[in-house]
């Protein structure tokens, strides 16, 4: 490739490499073997939240060696550091899920402090699970430099041996980690033998990559094509398949003609491509943490895109993509079937996407899906047609349970079952409800209440897989309904309502509530309420003792817990992109 003329005057590293007095920098960068050629080239940060904590991360520095490699091409000089991450699957049901939410923060921190610490002109940034994606999404948008991000890829589906140990229900079928936590309920109700529970657990996940349903990291990884930050269809490949380095060393080439052309991360992330991105969430049946994540990526760019504009979306959406947890397929179907970019095709024909948005290759959208030739292959990919469900398989909720909203997932939920209406059982903590539901200290019809989990009570937001599993496990996801001021994992199936807002320790009413009050989910209408009049309920909270107390007076949960902010505006730590006094890139 020919050398570029790029111009450093107006390059953040210019600091770091240019001039006579930044010769003690450039003798640090000599010290690395740098060329001298290498230091007056654009800095590219490459970051990566590789770490052995569990198999979604462990493939990133290899991809990151091809980035590396695009870079280079490209007439830059890449610099590739790590920053941490926390394995939900690792972290579900104990106190270690407490510091997941607060690592997507401390990811977007640490990243964007090591790009301003030494300049860096732009950012690849690679991650493989659920918190790392948005974290290193958010630090792109909120240092608005040229940024492309890229996925790890998921992992490949498990296949159980054909052992007459194991039920017939988990042989000929793909297994992910989700029945696993649901294989757990099997073995609490007598129904799966230890022998069997041993079995599973050795096959579930045999590949590095992250959890292979439409669980949240897959769901962010879609979100991040659909957004324009990563190149179209590099999500989709899973990651032990070396055949994604091609796509790493294209992002790496990527990025550094959106330096030429400067384009920039708050250029990609706008309106209409967050709407673009709620679109995908909707159709694949993803995540319901993206109603989390996509406001909080938004408050980077200074768009307000709460989680009601989400819901919004989501309502009007056709539900077309057959994914785990509530439908059939894993990530690697979908690849196989085309990936995102056949799914957005299908909503272009029904006029569901923005085609003039940029994206990461400097291509829009619609010039981007001109070039997609596969059709919707019918078995994943529905035709937009003739849809699973008519709207999203993700709704929003309201009502006076929720003034703040909610958020349940209904993919895989027939209609005529998407209304409950049950008596309460509160429980304080996550801890209080698994015991229950381990010993069945619950009735059928009734409404599990989880309160004192959100962001700021929980302190940090937990997700309750352990115990929607458990229930699920035991044959009760349908017989019970589940309410919480936390999170649901992206693995969650059965009717769970969660972000319930504003929390109990915010003096919202899913504090306020008592065992036994008559609670309806209609996820039809989008309503959440209790049968209380409003009088009762301000007798209540006038008696109500404050905030329950927690475990965590020091240390960086506690320092989540001083700083973050409602769940309906993404959980934010920061005042984001509308109180800035400058943007990084024009230092």
């Amino acid at each position: 490739m020919l050398k570029r003329p790029f111009d450093k005057s107006k390059l953040p590293s210019r600091y770091v490499t240019e001039g006579p007095a930044r010769a003690p920098h450039r003798s640090y960068y000599y010290a690395m073997g740098m060329t001298e050629e290498e230091i007056h080239q654009p800095l590219v940060g490459v970051a990566t939240c590789w770490n052995e904590a569990a198999p979604c991360n462990i493939a990133l520095a290899r991809q990151a060696q091809a980035v590396k490699m695009g870079v280079k091409e490209g007439s830059g000089t890449p610099r590739e550091f790590t920053t941490i991450t926390v394995t939900d699957g690792i972290a579900m049901g104990h106190e270690g899920m407490r510091s997941s939410l607060p690592s997507r923060e401390a990811i977007a921190d640490t990243v964007e402090l090591t790009v301003r610490g030494h300049c860096y002109d732009a950012l690849v940034g690679l991650a493989g699970c659920d918190k790392s994606l948005p974290g290193m999404m958010m630090a792109m948008v909120r240092l608005n430099v040229p940024s492309v991000f890229i996925y790890g890829g998921s992992i490949l589906p498990g296949k159980a041996p054909n052992d007459a140990e194991v039920p017939e229900d988990f042989l000929n079928r793909d297994l992910t980690v989700q029945d696993m936590f649901e294989a757990v309920g099997r073995h609490q109700n007598g129904t799966l033998s230890d022998a069997a529970l041993a079995i599973l657990e050795r096959v579930a996940c045999p590949s590095a990559g992250a959890c292979g349903g439409q669980f949240t990291a897959n769901t962010m990884a879609c979100v991040s094509e659909a957004i324009g930050l990563a190149l179209f269809n590099s999500s989709g490949m899973p990651a032990p398949y070396e055949s994604r380095d091609q796509y790493g060393e294209a992002s790496g080439k990527a990025v550094m003609d959106l330096i030429e052309k400067n384009i920039r991360a708050r250029d990609i992330v706008t309106r209409k491509s967050l709407e673009n991105a709620a679109r995908v969430v909707a159709c694949t049946g993803g995540s319901t943490n993206a109603g989390l994540h996509l406001p909080a990526i938004a408050h980077e760019a200074g768009i307000d895109f709460f989680l009601e504009d989400v819901c919004e979306i989501f309502r009007d959406t056709p539900y077309f993509v057959d994914m785990k947890p509530g439908g059939q397929f894993v990530a690697k179907d979908l690849y196989e079937a085309g990936g995102v970019p056949v799914v957005m095709k299908e909503l272009r024909r029904a006029g569901l996407i923005h085609e003039d948005c940029i994206t990461a290759s400097g291509r829009t959208v619609g010039e981007e899906l001109d070039r997609v030739t596969r059709e919707a292959d019918g078995r994943v990919i529905h035709s937009i047609d003739t849809p699973i469900t008519k709207t999203g398989g993700v709704v929003g909720l309201k009502g006076n349970l929720a003034p703040e909203g909610a958020i349940v997932k209904v993919a895989g939920i027939p209609e005529e079952h998407q209304v409950f209406t049950g008596p309460a059982r509160v429980f304080e903590c996550e801890e209080e409800a698994f015991e229950a539901v381990r010993s069945r200290d619950y009735e059928e019809g009734e409404v599990i209440v989880i309160r004192n989990e959100g962001p700021k009570g929980g302190p940090g937001m937990r997700e309750m897989l352990a115990t929607t599993a458990a229930l699920s496990g035991q044959g009760m996801g349908k017989k019970v309904a589940l309410i919480t001021d936390g999170r649901f994992s992206g693995a969650t199936r059965g009717f769970c309502v969660g972000h319930v807002g504003p929390e109990a320790a915010m003096g919202g009413p899913i504090g306020l509530l008592r065992n036994g009050d008559m609670i309806t989910i209609d996820a039809v209408k989008g309503a959440l309420t209790v049968d209380v009049p409003d009088e009762e309920l301000e007798e209540r909270r006038k008696a109500w003792a404050g905030p329950r107390p927690t475990n965590y007076a020091s240390g960086a949960v506690w320092k989540f817990a001083q700083t973050v902010g409602p769940t309906y505006k993404g959980a934010v730590t920061h005042p984001g992109a509308k109180a800035e006094t400058h943007v990084y890139m024009d230092i």
